[in-house]
């Protein structure tokens, strides 16, 4: 387990994705990947009230209700630590006061819980002052609704603006970013932000920590992925791409474990990561993740895998 920035929140090292849930995945074989995961000493669950509106027939908070029915049903909770987001969903839009104060209630509602442990603006909003965003959130922890607040897919900028407002205010304030990051995704990140975060001590939990599917070693040339990314995790298949798979393959073999999880344990090992985000349609898929919770990569072998992949 790693504490997760300056919260009180200790997190292990791989972060379930929850975004497959009552999406790509039903509910009786998504709970099958909850099961596994918490068996294999998994507490970590991602999702977001939006999660997943754009599938046929889901309307948004589908993900959220199986979370929260499986927890009841398993009579887990506390010892779960669920991290939810708001202001993607055009079912509520937005960080406004009035928007935050109706979507985590709905989002607790679903989840069948009193507290989200990390509760996510999930995307920047600049049409709301940030000093109304955060005395939003502020409100929340005050009233143990939740218990830390994090900031997805901010640029630099806005999030050292927010903490500066938070800071200056006496606001609650960003423990956790969640970028786009990988092996194949690492400039924006690595240039801007990563600074910015171990400057300010806060955790990152970056998604597609597989790109989208492509680091997990399926994707080879003349092969074919059924899958709703594989359109998009086709797109790293050039020279770049291979020369990783190619050294993923070479650690993964010596390590005996799968390619998917040396590229989720590149990522753990960077730093101010605190536990990659990555998710599993089946129990299959998820058991080619669980090793990162353990796995250490040697320093010879991350200098290689952030060379190839520079």
């Amino acid at each position: 387990m790693a504490q997760l920035g300056t919260s009180d929140l200790d997190v292990s090292r791989l972060c379930l994705g929850g975004n497959v849930f009552g999406w790509t995945a039903d509910r009786e074989t998504s709970f099958a990947v909850l099961d596994a995961y918490a068996a294999a000493g998994g507490n970590f669950v991602d999702t977001a009230d939006s999660y997943f509106w754009r599938a046929p027939g889901n309307t948004g908070g589908e993900s959220e209700t199986v979370i929260g029915e499986w927890m009841a049903a398993r009579g887990n909770r506390d010892a779960m630590v669920i991290a939810t987001k708001v202001g993607s969903w055009p079912e509520r839009p937005g960080l406004s006061t009035k928007n935050i104060a109706a979507a985590v209630d709905d989002s607790l509602r679903r989840l069948r819980t009193d507290r989200i442990d990390l509760y996510y603006a999930h995307k920047d909003d600049p049409d709301t002052a940030q000093e109304e965003t955060l005395d939003a959130f502020d409100g929340l922890v005050k009233a143990g609704k939740v218990r830390a607040i994090g900031a997805s897919n901010f640029t630099a900028e806005r999030l050292r603006s927010a903490l500066e407002v938070s800071a200056r205010d006496g606001l609650a304030s960003y423990v956790a970013l969640q970028p786009h990051y990988n092996l194949l995704e690492r400039a924006e990140f690595e240039t801007s932000l990563a600074p910015l975060l171990e400057a300010e001590g806060l955790a990152c939990l970056p998604y597609f920590g597989l790109a989208r599917g492509f680091l997990t070693g399926k994707y080879r040339p003349g092969t074919d992925v059924d899958s709703p990314r594989a359109e998009g995790a086709r797109a790293y298949l050039d020279d770049r791409g291979l020369a990783v798979l190619a050294v993923l393959d070479e650690i993964a073999a010596g390590h005996e474990v799968p390619v998917a999880a040396v590229a989720l344990a590149w990522l753990a090992a960077q730093p101010t990561v605190t536990a990659p985000i990555a998710s599993a349609r089946t129990p299959e898929q998820l058991a080619d993740l669980l090793p990162v919770l353990e796995l250490q990569l040697t320093d010879d072998e991350i200098r290689l895998l952030s060379h190839v992949s520079g």
